[in-house]
């Protein structure tokens, strides 16, 4: 729950961003997305440059399961914690990360495979109508694009925004080609803080509505 001074700084923070962001292709819900992403990272180029993409569907899909309760499927631990745990525990989320599993570890070294490629493959079944959060590892986000087009597993929404130098963008801008709805970025910038800005703002989008 947020404190008085807490939500006052925060409020303070979103009329800087709204007086210093200029002119913006954004309206309604994805602008409420990309705005908490700006506060997040201090990163104006999620508006500009490195923008944020999003499937016509996106939003709609995203406040769908996170108001049924559906899986959220992390590349990384390091986006749980910086999610908003009186969400979770409102809207009974359940949030799965394989990345530090000994048997994910085992298989990634046995298939020279990366354990982030490998944490998305084992969880085939439980991605469906699921949202998969992938901020840090390319390889995760190629895994679950080529599971999909495999036919054995459809999220309800990827959201696709690794940070990196090496198929970064390249993931990205693979992703814009599949049918699942997706939120994603251009360019290399991503990141933990990032996917998981856009997961709170998505569950804030849900209590407003």
């Amino acid at each position: 729950m947020q404190t008085r001074k807490g939500q006052s700084i925060e409020d303070e923070s979103m009329e800087i961003i709204e007086r210093e962001i200029g002119s913006h292709p954004y309206k309604g819900d994805e602008w409420k997305i990309v705005r908490r992403v700006i506060h997040s990272t201090a990163d104006f180029d999620f508006a500009g440059k490195n923008r944020l993409v999003f499937h016509k569907d996106a939003v709609f899909s995203g406040i769908d399961a996170l108001r049924s309760g559906k899986n959220i499927i992390v590349d990384v631990n390091g986006i749980i914690g910086l999610l908003n745990k009186q969400n979770l525990t409102d809207y009974k989320t359940n949030i799965i990360c394989d990345i530090s599993n000994p048997n994910v570890v085992n298989e990634a070294t046995r298939l020279d495979k990366t354990r982030a490629q490998t944490a998305m493959r084992i969880r085939a079944n439980e991605m469906n109508n699921s949202i998969v959060v992938i901020g840090n590892a390319p390889t995760a986000l190629l895994e679950v694009i080529k599971m999909v087009k495999e036919g054995i597993t459809k999220p309800k929404l990827i959201i696709g925004v690794p940070v990196g130098f090496v198929c970064a963008s390249e993931s990205k801008d693979d992703l814009q080609k599949i049918e699942i709805p997706f939120i994603t970025n251009m360019g290399r910038k991503g990141g933990t803080p990032c996917a998981s800005a856009i997961v709170n703002a998505l569950f804030k989008i849900v209590r407003e509505n």
